[in-house]
């Protein structure tokens, strides 16, 4: 095979299972990089990437958007990278650069976002990756790949929000302790807040624990969630389903925030079924709802940065790439403790 080939993992068709795919190597535009990928994380969106959700992704699809690997071929104009340089790549590979988000500086907001996932051409299951200079970013030298693999999307999309909307001593609630909610615990508790894990499964308390939270909640616990009425300044709310919105919205402080970080199949009802919906709270009680998906550059650097000086390790389990398929399985039955990471041979 061609060394200008790629060799990768890609789903043909909607709902398929992923096989081994080919391409020749696209030529570099001048701000361009290739980077030969040595770690890819696995997540849910690469889930939904393969069924074909959102209207949005064109197949064959080669998924993967947690990506380290080394940087081995520039374009003509690109200045702050050089070969051998090891990066990490997120969801983001690119941006319009002309659309009033990007001339602010949130990148993450482009409105050409759509078109601008690392996946196109094709993205992290594979040998190498194209991408623009700006969204390779240098990862600290003692900084494990496996670790910041996760990090550029799993953190992204915790970090910013818990940034922007909590202070030391702020009382954060984190909902779900799986691939972002072990993250997003870490990060509330470096950034000095009260920390508290919120799950229907107690046995998640001693992990939950360990990953930073002062206090452990179950939410299938009615009267203890009637004791933490008004109890969260922030609520980050990463369980995909089976979230009793009520409950959570009473939890919230006046004049609280609730975070939905990145994609999942939420449905929070109009009304429900007490006297009073959790719509009719939100308007009572001033509450907020913010989503959380990617951040711009500048916070994807200052994530990185906090990361390494704080401590903040994903627990992952290494996958070699050949075994993607068993990997995107286990992601899917909800088995990963806590993100898989698949390395190449």
């Amino acid at each position: 095979m061609s060394p200008s080939t790629v060799q990768g993992y890609a789903a043909l068709s909607a709902g398929q299972l992923l096989e081994p795919f080919s391409y020749e190597a696209p030529e570099l535009r001048e701000h361009q990089v290739r980077v030969d990928v040595t770690h890819c994380g696995v997540c849910h969106t690469d889930i939904h990437a393969v069924d074909g959700d959102y209207g949005v992704f064109v197949f064959p699809i080669v998924p993967g958007h947690e990506i380290v690997g080394r940087v081995v071929e520039t374009g003509a104009a690109v200045t702050g990278l050089q070969l051998g340089d090891r990066v990490g790549i997120g969801w983001q590979g690119r941006c319009c650069g002309r659309c009033e988000w990007c001339r602010a500086g949130k990148e993450h907001l482009c409105l050409q976002i759509a078109d601008c996932g690392t996946w196109t051409p094709y993205g992290g299951f594979s040998s190498s990756v194209v991408v623009d200079d700006g969204f390779a970013y240098p990862l600290p030298a003692d900084m494990p790949a496996e670790a910041a693999a996760v990090i550029m999307c799993a953190g992204i999309a915790v970090y910013p929000p818990l940034r922007k909307y909590s202070a030391p001593g702020s009382r954060v609630g984190v909902v779900g302790i799986g691939g972002l909610g072990h993250l997003a615990l870490q990060f509330a508790k470096a950034l000095g807040c009260e920390v508290t894990a919120l799950s229907s499964s107690p046995a998640k308390e001693e992990e939950a624990r360990a990953f930073g939270a002062d206090h452990f909640l179950r939410t299938t616990d009615r009267a203890a969630m009637e004791d933490h009425e008004f109890g969260f300044d922030v609520l980050v709310c990463t369980a995909p389903a089976g979230n009793d919105w009520a409950d959570l919205v009473m939890v919230l402080n006046k004049d609280g925030r609730l975070v939905l970080p990145a994609f999942a199949p939420l449905d929070i009802p109009l009304f429900g079924d007490r006297v009073s919906g959790p719509m009719v709270d939100f308007v009572v009680h001033q509450l907020s709802i913010t989503g959380s998906f990617l951040g711009s550059r500048a916070d994807m650097r200052e994530m990185l940065a906090f990361a390494q000086e704080r401590g903040i390790t994903p627990q992952v389990e290494l996958m070699p790439m050949s075994q993607v398929n068993e990997a995107m399985l286990r992601v899917r039955q909800n088995e990963a403790r806590y993100r898989v990471v698949l390395v190449n041979e």
